[in-house]
């Protein structure tokens, strides 16, 4: 995989994307999609990726989070999804094999500053007070609850998130840029 066959993929992505965070009734409240992440299977190819990256921003973080280095790529030309604006990529070293390499997530920040899981569930349930009645009529939403942690990290951030086939929208409370911030203090 390549950066050409991403940006190729990126359109297709985008419009099952949308299509999910409209029936999540995410799309039309006003939320900050922070970046987009992706999903890989070989070690060289994330190497390759992220030399390509390189080329497109800065890295802005290289932590290791569940015992792997996930970059954070700061772009120098935001990544369009609908009306957001996308300003980073996560960009994951494999450490398990996925059904399918590329794009495979977005997340969202919720109004807030949510520290613990209860707090952005209240979050979530002020800007959309519908998301129980949707999960319930669309019992193939997978949801997970979590809070992934880098060593040294300082800012909590509980994250929940939704998935369906093989796209995933996550939300939490803290922009990465503001989390990477943290870490670096």
């Amino acid at each position: 995989m390549q950066y050409q066959q991403l940006k190729i993929q990126w359109p297709d992505f985008s419009q099952a994307i949308l299509n999910f965070a409209t029936l999540l009734g995410l799309k039309d409240v006003p939320l900050v999609c922070d970046h987009a992440a992706l999903r890989l299977n070989e070690l060289t190819t994330a190497q390759t990726l992220l030399a390509q990256w390189r080329e497109k921003g800065d890295i802005i973080s290289d932590s290791i989070i569940n015992g792997r280095p996930i970059y954070i790529i700061a772009l120098n030309e935001p990544l369009q999804l609908g009306d957001w604006k996308i300003a980073c990529v996560e960009l994951p070293f494999p450490s398990k094999p996925y059904p399918q390499q590329g794009w495979e997530h977005i997340e969202l920040v919720l109004p807030g500053n949510a520290v613990t899981m209860a707090e952005l569930e209240q979050s979530l349930n002020t800007i959309n007070p519908n998301i129980t009645a949707v999960l319930a009529a669309n019992p193939a939403i997978q949801v997970k609850r979590s809070a992934p942690h880098a060593e040294g990290e300082k800012l909590a951030n509980p994250t929940i998130a939704f998935k369906l086939n093989n796209i995933c929208i996550k939300v939490h409370s803290a922009d990465i840029k503001a989390v990477v911030a943290i870490e670096k203090q």
